[in-house]
């Protein structure tokens, strides 16, 4: 990798219906935010990807201005994990159940599963993911 290259992030969870999906929202408007389309790349994916984002979890996009309800959940390729330099899992970390491997760093959030959980507890992983999308940002960018 060299000074020119894109610093390359995976959100991966299980389903990418709920959590990585989040996550991928708010790094998107980030990158969009700070004008950081040439330096960071996104990409997003599940092990085992749901036919489509969860309810609760459109719902509670939509209350801080992100559409999601057409998302497609996609299976994130050996491949693209490969090609990655960060690698952001959501609570299915590399030394537990994560079937994925990787060459890149990985950090696992821990997040609790917003599938089917009421709007109050959804709400609250939704922030939670904000935050972390925010600093992890402010790192890779030495903002």
């Amino acid at each position: 990798m060299t000074d020119s290259d894109p610093i390359r992030v995976a959100f991966v969870c299980v389903q990418n219906a709920g959590r990585s999906q989040m996550a991928t929202a708010f790094a998107e408007r980030e990158r969009d935010h700070r004008d950081a389309d040439d330096r960071i790349e996104i990409t997003t994916g599940g092990t085992q990807p749901a036919d489509h984002v969860h309810e609760e979890v459109v719902t509670v996009m939509d209350e801080a201005s992100f559409d999601l309800a057409d998302r497609t959940p996609r299976e994130v390729t050996p491949d693209e994990l490969q090609a990655v330099d960060y690698v952001i899992t959501m609570g299915c970390s590399a030394q537990d159940v994560c079937p994925a491997t990787w060459n890149g760093e990985n950090r696992d959030w821990g997040l609790d599963d917003p599938d089917g959980q009421g709007l109050d507890a959804v709400r609250e992983i939704r922030d939670e993911i904000e935050l972390r999308v925010h600093e992890l940002f402010d790192e890779l960018l030495d903002e």
